[in-house]
């Protein structure tokens, strides 16, 4: 039996698509493992069969570039369901926090927080980032090869702008977990307190059944 205060499909339409998103994120981490933490250095049997010119981190790079590009090609219909699974979350949220109880203002109210800070990493960093690879245009624009005039660090390059939506993958990844363990921490947080009060009002049944017998008891004695 759930909990007081608890709404179980309300639950399952945030935690649904918080492990939805996770799986997507999962799905990207083979690329963005090379790009952001480690590189392979050395002989590289693989890259050298490519292209012996090419640095190891290179062919990283461009296995993560051509997936993205991939991806930000992908029909309407893909970013709809993305798109309406958000809205499933969100509902979910809005269901939960419908004349919320205490424990609903500490635990969903920080989730729908997080929940916020994960669409908002979503818009701007990995939908700008991914219309960014497609487009070329690493630092805002294509530089001219001849521009004597741009120096070194006045714009991001195009592995630094891999690396950003790389670590933008991680952080949401972060952030949805922490949705996980916050709804996870609701859960036992309300199931303890229904033990509580189980277990309050099996004490107190048990003193006025006592009283009675007692009460019953010294009756028959008069």
């Amino acid at each position: 039996m759930p909990a007081k205060g608890t709404s179980p499909f309300a639950t399952f339409l945030i935690i649904g698509p918080t492990c939805f998103f996770l799986g997507i994120l999962f799905a990207l981490f083979p690329y963005d493992y090379h790009v952001l933490w480690s590189t392979p250095t050395g002989d590289a049997g693989f890259t050298h069969a490519v292209d012996p010119s090419l640095k190891p981190s290179d062919l990283y790079f461009t296995l993560q570039e051509n997936h993205l590009k991939f991806l930000h090609a992908s029909p309407p219909l893909i970013s709809r369901i993305l798109h309406i699974v958000v809205g499933t979350g969100l509902l979910g949220f809005m269901l939960k926090l419908y004349k919320p109880s205490e424990a609903n203002l500490l635990f969903d109210g920080a989730s729908l927080a997080l929940y916020m800070c994960g669409i908002t990493v979503y818009v701007a960093n990995i939908v700008k980032g991914l219309r960014t690879v497609t487009a070329g245009a690493y630092g805002g624009g294509v530089v001219p090869e001849d521009a004597s005039y741009v120096e070194e660090g006045d714009y991001i390059g195009r592995e630094d702008s891999l690396k950003v939506l790389a670590a933008s993958n991680t952080i949401l990844a972060l952030v949805l977990c922490g949705v996980l363990i916050l709804q996870a921490g609701q859960w036992y947080a309300q199931r303890k307190e229904a033990e509580e009060i189980e277990e309050m009002d099996k004490v107190r049944d048990e003193k006025k059944k006592a009283a009675k017998e007692g009460g019953a008891h010294g009756k028959k004695k008069q």
